[in-house]
């Protein structure tokens, strides 16, 4: 287990911009073996800023883990990492694109997006026309049967019509046999594009961006592991089955799946050979196949590719509710990871955390701290100029780097050209990696 830091005491005000800031460097890191510390706290009403909070008044138990989490990503940030983000669950259904997801990709600090083919379904629910606001609450433990009854579908204690399905439904068909969608491409293609049709309805119907919407415009990647588990593959397996019937005339949209797990592998490489940092972060939210899909691309370098000197993530946080005990986080908990070089072996007690809890709860916290935090720097900065805050605050340069992010899917031509010519030099090995006495039939 990876070793607790506890609070540190603070020795400026959190707005001031000199003087050395609390919860800055990991506590304890600068040593193997530090000396007993005691637990110094605040009482609430001392604390300023959401970052006071987090830093001195979690100091113990469940809430010492939220801390180190917090901690965690406020140095990965300041370390200018590019972070991965996997984020499985209703998250567009429920409206957390707009109140926390969407802000934190405008920060620039995403580099790409694991997620579930429902969250990019779902997310063009708002943006149709002739539905205004068709999200509503529900009780968790009402009467379904009723619901039912009057056509209502439940997602946990959001709700909507069934129309919407149907009229969501029509929205993706229609756009499925626009020109561009008729090729084979891989699924960050797919959802680049689907992402510009939600944005001209989205323009249309005077609605708040959504997320593909977003990541369209800010060039965010967006991966789905199983893309054959959700509605948005669904209606176009309605199209291929109407081509096939001869219903309609021609339908090309082909997935391939080969390059799209590729391109995964060239952006990992691209952060650990190309980006100035050379390192990268994971944010995980939530279990099932967007979080393996997050850690995949090492494993498939190293492993599987045969290539030299890749190595895992060096920051890995984790907000997820399933128990280790079940084995359905195998591989992923932030230790075990290493085991598999998913993590980064020499850094992890100190750079990585994992802890059992509903992300709908916390990250609206943990990124408004984070934005806070921001917001100070820029604010540090106008008084004394970038270069003398970078000097005095290394940190501010993570946290100010340019909002318009890293904009990888506009360079995965480039960058998977790259992986492919290091495949084409490691002919050797991988050639010989196809050998194998299997026995007779």
């Amino acid at each position: 287990m990876a070793t607790r830091y506890p609070c540190q005491t603070p020795s400026s005000p959190s707005d001031a911009p000199s003087g050395a800031q609390p919860g800055g460097v990991l506590a304890g890191a600068e040593s193997v073996a530090p000396p007993r510390k005691t637990v110094h706290v605040k009482r609430v009403d001392e604390c300023e800023t959401l970052d006071d909070l987090f830093t001195w008044c979690l100091p113990a138990f469940g809430g010492a883990l939220l801390r180190r989490i917090y901690k965690i990503l406020d140095e990965a940030v300041g370390a200018g990492c590019p972070i991965t983000l996997a984020i499985a669950g209703p998250a567009t259904v429920s409206g957390q694109h707009h109140t926390w997801l969407n802000p934190l990709l405008e920060t620039g600090w995403i580099a790409y997006i694991s997620t579930t083919d429902a969250v990019c379904y779902h997310d063009g629910h708002r943006s149709l026309d002739g539905f205004a606001d068709p999200i509503h609450e529900v009780p968790i433990f009402g009467d379904d049967g009723a619901l039912r009854d009057e056509k209502t579908i439940r997602v946990t204690d959001m709700a909507f019509d069934e129309d919407v399905l149907l009229h969501q439904d029509k929205l993706l068909s229609a756009a499925l046999r626009r020109p561009e969608f008729q090729k084979k491409m891989t699924g960050t293609e797919l959802r680049y594009l689907l992402g510009g049709v939600y944005a001209d309805q989205e323009k249309k119907n005077g609605i708040r961006e959504g997320l593909l919407a977003c990541a369209n415009r800010l060039a965010i990647p967006i991966f789905v592991g199983a893309p054959g588990d959700g509605s948005v593959f669904l209606n176009s397996m309605k199209l291929w089955a109407m081509h096939k019937a001869g219903l309609i005339p021609e339908y090309k949209l082909d997935l391939d799946l080969h390059a799209e797990v590729f391109e995964a592998c060239a952006y990992h490489y691209w952060g650990l050979f190309e980006d100035p940092v050379g390192s990268l972060a994971t944010l995980v939210l939530g279990g099932g196949v967007p979080k393996n899909y997050n850690l995949q691309p090492e494993p498939a370098l190293g492993q599987v590719l045969g290539l030299p000197d890749v190595s895992g993530y060096t920051f890995d946080v984790q907000i997820v509710s399933s128990p280790v005990t079940d084995g359905s986080l195998s591989s992923c908990p932030p230790a075990e990871a290493v085991t598999w070089g998913k993590v980064d072996r020499d850094t992890y007690v100190q750079t990585t955390e994992s802890m059992q809890g509903d992300y709908s709860m916390l990250m609206p916290f943990l990124v408004k701290a984070l934005l806070d935090n921001r917001a100070k720097y820029a604010r540090w900065a106008e008084k004394m100029g970038e270069e003398a805050l970078f000097a005095a605050h290394p940190k501010a340069r993570g946290y100010l780097r340019p909002k318009g992010g890293y904009r990888l899917f506009e360079n995965r031509d480039r960058l998977t050209a790259r992986l492919l010519d290091e495949v084409r030099n490691n002919r050797e090995w991988l050639l010989e990696s196809l050998e194998y006495p299997l026995g007779a039939k």
